[in-house]
């Protein structure tokens, strides 16, 4: 009887002494940490002295690096590299009738209010230095280049979506990469395009000059 309540009487203080030991550790500490990383970040705190050689704890990203997800542009904000979006740039998705509904709805919340919910350029702002937007049908050769809203291409669209033009700020910090191309898409069949029928020439294309190129090889 007494070897069972001495036996208790050590599991008891053991069980005490584990208490305390671990309410006597750190105050900060929540205690028993299954986890300590889900507890206690590694990162480093932005104003906390790390004693770096130039003093800035906030760290400058490593030269030439980009962020995840970041996609680099590299036509310019000039004539030259809006004739090169122009000629290179083509839309990267694959255009279907969803894309075309989704690009007329991100068209409806980022552009109707100056060029019109139809593209006529009758939008609820007007610019008092400007004047009334053009519309996407206009064959008025007035535009940048020296070409017409109507001949502008998908290149020329998405370069002033990036930038702005003329009274137009730039949307390339309001209007994410893929959305940008949905709307250039819409603003096509402003224009009076067909841009899926469009595509798909470009693809045919593609496809027999790839085949002609093996055929020449193999030959």
């Amino acid at each position: 009887m007494n070897y069972k309540k001495n036996i208790l009487n050590l599991v008891s203080a053991l069980v005490l002494g584990s208490i305390v030991f671990v309410a006597c550790g750190d105050s900060q500490s929540p205690g028993v940490e299954y986890m300590p990383d889900m507890y206690r970040s590694p990162a480093m705190e932005v104003y906390v002295d790390y004693e770096f050689p130039d003093s800035a704890t906030s760290r400058k990203a490593p030269e030439n690096s980009i962020p995840i997800g970041y996609r680099p542009y590299p036509y310019t904000n000039d004539l030259e590299g809006f004739e090169l979006a122009g000629k290179d740039l083509r839309n990267p998705l694959q255009l279907t009738e969803r894309t075309i509904k989704e690009g007329k709805k991100l068209y409806e919340s980022f552009c109707a209010h100056c060029h019109g919910k139809k593209g006529l350029g009758k939008g609820s702002i007007q610019n008092a230095i400007y004047g009334a937007v053009p519309s996407y049908m206009d064959e008025t050769p007035n535009r940048r280049g020296n070409r017409s809203m109507r001949d502008l291409k998908e290149g020329h669209i998405y370069q002033a979506i990036m930038y702005g033009l003329n009274a137009m700020g730039p949307h390339s910090s309001l209007i994410r990469e893929q959305d940008r191309w949905k709307i250039v898409a819409y603003v096509q069949t402003l224009q009076g395009k067909d841009p899926i029928a469009m595509q798909q020439d470009k693809d045919a294309v593609k496809k027999d000059t790839a085949e002609e190129s093996i055929e020449s090889e193999t030959n």
